[in-house]
């Protein structure tokens, strides 16, 4: 027998046994349906070309590709934890209790953007963090939130990368198709909360400040969905079976005298 927690830092079930001294952790890439398992909407999309500017990106870095992928992705799980916990009425402090800060720059000034976000259009908060799944697209996924916002109802999702990908669009059409069907409710709208823009406070109508700014695709939901199925077959094609890996291992070890 074995209890299963929810472990945020995993985004997955953690199952640990009764006497604590053996952890199983699921794959991350997938999500467990009534029996079976659907491969997530990010570990689809890592399917889809990179581009001649990641091409170029990774010729100029060489071996140190992997280390500023795997720092921009931890930065980017903690500036989302941050949000979250902002979200459920937490205060977050940039220094600890002996004036040492507990963040780096950074990170913080990208929480600070969706905080002036949230405190300029006051959204009525729905979901956060939400798991949803697509019978019909055979994915599922995380979206970061969804809210109202002037009386439209918002997917959005949060990124803190460098540049802003075609990947993105697809992402939040995908979460919309996933919460209609997980909801019985259409998305009027699809964004990207980008909090490492370059754009300044913008113009009326335009949803930026300094830093970050709020992106909607250019192409109708039809067109990123249609696409995304098309990422779908290639991934399906090199991946014909969907089967996560579960690592096993002990908590506890100690050397035989």
């Amino acid at each position: 027998m074995s209890k299963r927690n929810i472990k945020k830092s995993y985004d997955r079930i953690l199952e640990i046994s009764e006497d604590a001294k053996q952890i199983t952790m699921p794959d991350s890439r997938y999500y467990r349906r009534n029996g079976e398992y659907y491969p997530s909407v990010t570990y689809v999309l890592g399917t889809y070309p990179k581009g001649k500017y990641f091409e170029d990106w990774l010729k100029k870095v060489g071996y140190s590709s992997e280390y500023i992928v795997k720092k921009a992705g931890e930065e980017g799980t903690q500036v989302h934890e941050m949000i979250e916990a902002y979200l459920n009425g937490e205060e977050l402090n940039f220094l600890g209790p002996h004036g040492r800060p507990l963040y780096h720059p950074d990170v913080w000034q990208m929480f600070l953007r969706f905080v002036e976000w949230w405190e300029e259009y006051n959204p009525i908060l729905i979901e956060t963090e939400v798991h949803l799944f697509s019978d019909e697209l055979k994915v599922a996924g995380t979206c970061d939130m969804v809210c109202e916002i002037d009386g439209e109802l918002w997917i959005i999702d949060f990124k803190t990368s460098n540049n802003l990908q075609t990947t993105y669009d697809l992402q939040a059409a995908v979460y919309g198709q996933m919460y209609k069907e997980c909801y019985g409710k259409e998305a009027n709208r699809y964004g990207i909360l980008w909090l490492k823009s370059n754009k300044r406070k913008g113009a009326s109508g335009k949803m930026q400040g300094k830093g970050w700014e709020m992106y909607e695709s250019s192409r109708s939901q039809e067109e990123n969905l249609d696409i995304f199925k098309t990422v779908k077959k290639l991934f399906d094609l090199e991946n014909p079976t969907h089967k996560p890996i579960f690592t096993q291992f002990k908590t506890q070890v100690k050397r035989k005298l």
